[in-house]
């Protein structure tokens, strides 16, 4: 036993070194700090002829115009960062055959110290410390006459690619955001498809496509407000919630490190920890230390037939993220985290609504998971209600479901 002990506190020590190796380069690596972040859009309709129609829905023929404003923040204190480089890339989902339409778009800057160019060239600009700019976005949808623009535009997702330039060296940044150009109908009570379940009656409530333009609680006034009954629950599903509150990134903005490259081998091929930019996205969240540790633990519970270690010991968000196609268009191109402070942002919209609220994880197999809900829900309820799932997992653009006790 004492000829042990020294190995034993090398082997221990040197485990210690590698956690702070890894967590030290992790948090040393080379990063931006800008942010970017979207004001309101305006959607216009002209006809043929050239004359405005009313905002909201796209119309037919002539054209759909819509504009909105970009943020460029820099929080450092001191760091100059360059945005030598920004452009935009329109990408429409439709109804139908999109190839007859036409989309222009135009980027013009409006920064507080240096005036834009009439040709539309973006000139690198400085972005001082704890300054900002903003960056106006058109973007014009035109089509023949014979074209019926509002039964073919549905949405927009405009991709913005942008380069920083500092310190760090030069990173490619890629955000995207959504904008909607047609929404459903509000339900009335006399139209509302309810569904009879086990003890209570159920309702999948329609939506537009959500984004991070849209706020949580007036999307639930909005589309439930008029159904709500004293008794009643609205739940709301993670990732809905999550995109609105701008939890997602494009891939293309993850760096892998060796450790997200060689762990992702050891997961199930369709969990979202299976590839180096899912597990990535984890450590990015939680630490390289806490993910080596949760495997290593995970590893060792599993060969004496506890399963799950590594997800309970990792934190909630290995469970919650979603890898590219794991969500519906378009962000099945973008890995989505799970939402942010879900159980405060159940009692607030719960406040609002003056009924339950509950965010919900559903998938087809029965498998119901309440990440939160507001005080006095009955969790019992809502695995009897959800347990069919439905509010579905492909295309129905229902994520709120309202649960009514029978």
């Amino acid at each position: 036993m004492p000829v042990l002990l020294p190995s034993i506190l090398l082997v221990a020590l040197a485990f210690g070194l590698t956690l702070l190796w890894l967590e030290l380069r992790h948090r040393l690596r080379p990063a931006s700090p800008l942010r970017l972040s979207s004001g309101a859009w305006r959607v216009q309709r002209c006809n043929a002829g050239g004359s405005s129609g009313e905002q909201g829905d796209a119309g037919s023929g002539g054209s759909v115009e819509l504009s909105g404003s970009l943020t460029l923040r820099n929080p450092h204190p001191r760091m100059e960062v360059f945005v030598p480089e920004l452009r935009v890339n329109p990408v429409l989902l439709g109804r139908g055959d999109l190839s007859a339409l036409r989309v222009s778009t135009r980027v013009t800057p409006h920064h507080p110290d240096e005036d834009a160019r009439s040709d539309g060239y973006w000139f690198a600009y400085i972005l001082k410390g704890r300054k900002s700019t903003e960056v106006e976005v058109s973007v014009r949808i035109s089509a023949a006459a014979d074209v019926d623009l509002r039964s073919l535009l549905d949405t927009l997702w405009l991709e913005v690619f942008w380069i920083n330039y500092g310190p760090f060296g030069r990173l490619e940044r890629r955000d995207g955001l959504l904008v909607p150009l047609r929404k459903p109908g509000v339900l009335t009570e006399v139209e509302a498809p309810w569904r009879e379940g086990e003890r209570c009656r159920v309702l999948p409530i329609r939506t537009h496509l959500l984004g991070v333009l849209d706020d949580p609680e007036a999307v639930l006034q909005r589309y439930a407000g008029p159904l709500l009954q004293p008794g009643d629950i609205l739940t709301i599903g993670e990732t809905p919630l999550a995109v609105m509150q701008g939890r997602y990134h494009h891939p293309a903005t993850v760096q892998p490190s060796m450790l997200a490259r060689l762990l992702c081998r050891v997961f199930h091929p369709t969990s979202s920890l299976a590839s180096a930019c899912g597990l990535q996205t984890l450590i990015d969240v939680v630490g390289p230390a806490r993910v080596l540790c949760a495997w290593l633990a995970g590893s060792a519970m599993k060969l004496v037939g506890l399963k799950g270690g590594f997800y309970r010991l990792a934190g909630d968000q290995a469970r919650l993220i979603d890898d590219i196609t794991g969500t519906t268009p378009p962000y099945d191109q973008t890995i989505v985290l799970g939402p942010h402070q879900p159980e405060d942002v159940c009692e607030r919209l719960a406040a609002a609504l003056g009924v339950g609220v509950a965010i919900v994880d559903v998938n087809d197999l029965g498998r119901v998971k309440v990440l939160a809900a507001s005080q006095g829900c009955d969790e019992a309820l809502l695995q009897r209600a959800l347990r069919p799932n439905p509010a579905g997992n492909a295309n129905e653009r229902t994520p709120l479901v309202l649960v009514r006790p029978a």
